[in-house]
């Protein structure tokens, strides 16, 4: 921040740097707190609410600073923390309930978001100041995750516990993106602009999803099993 910067842009950046530091020490407290307990879903909210105003504020920052990269990754970030939420309310999707305008909203805006960060990251990099794969990669990751949540929308998720695995992954999947972009503006004025700077905390994050998935799915499956 330059003493010659608009004062909306000091707000702007003080409000987003405190919510983003809110957002990286409560995220460990929500998924450390007993699951489905006040504390986990009091903590969760504020981690959620936290990375609203992290992408809410980083989008007008982006026409200021030539940070177009990182606006486009908050809105996928904020949206996987939305959607972990949503998930909770849509559990009757698998007894025949429905989706609300609120997650059609959301998941088509983030398709189209990331469908236009792969677009610029590919076609033209320079745009958006951002290593072409790398762009692709979070491009591909927000498409994919936005077009399986509305996927469940039209076709009901089979799996008892779906809402389970979705609440997990993409809460954690939200916190991965969090920390890329926490990344690439802290460690490349250190260490370079290097796409592993960019790319670590998913190459870190995806195992532990797979990882935490799969021991609550052989957890869960007794349970499954009496209640079929």
């Amino acid at each position: 921040m330059h003493a010659l910067d608009p004062l909306w842009v000091k707000i702007f950046l003080a409000i987003h740097i405190a919510a983003g530091a809110s957002s990286f020490l409560l995220a460990p407290v929500a998924l450390v707190t007993a699951k489905g307990g006040k504390q986990h879903k009091r903590w969760g909210m504020v981690y959620l609410w936290s990375m609203g105003v992290v992408a809410g504020t980083a989008l007008p920052l982006a026409f200021f600073f030539p940070v177009r990269f990182l606006a486009l990754v908050a809105v996928f970030s904020f949206y996987f923390a939305f959607s972990a939420y949503r998930v909770l309310r849509l559990k009757e999707l698998a007894r025949g309930g429905n989706a609300e305008p609120v997650d059609w909203i959301a998941g088509i805006v983030t398709f189209a978001t990331s469908a236009l960060l792969a677009w610029l990251s590919w076609f033209r990099p320079a745009a958006i100041e951002v290593l072409p794969s790398v762009g692709v990669v979070f491009g591909f990751i927000g498409m994919v995750g936005s077009a399986r949540q509305m996927l469940s929308f039209v076709h009901k998720p089979k799996e008892k516990m779906f809402w389970w695995y979705t609440h997990l992954g993409n809460f954690i999947g939200s916190y991965i993106a969090a920390w890329s972009a926490f990344s690439v503006v802290t460690l490349t004025r250190m260490i370079g602009n290097h796409w592993y700077v960019w790319l670590w905390p998913t190459m870190v994050g995806v195992p532990a999803i797979i990882v935490t998935t799969a021991y609550y799915q052989r957890k869960f499956a007794p349970r499954a099993k009496a209640t079929a």
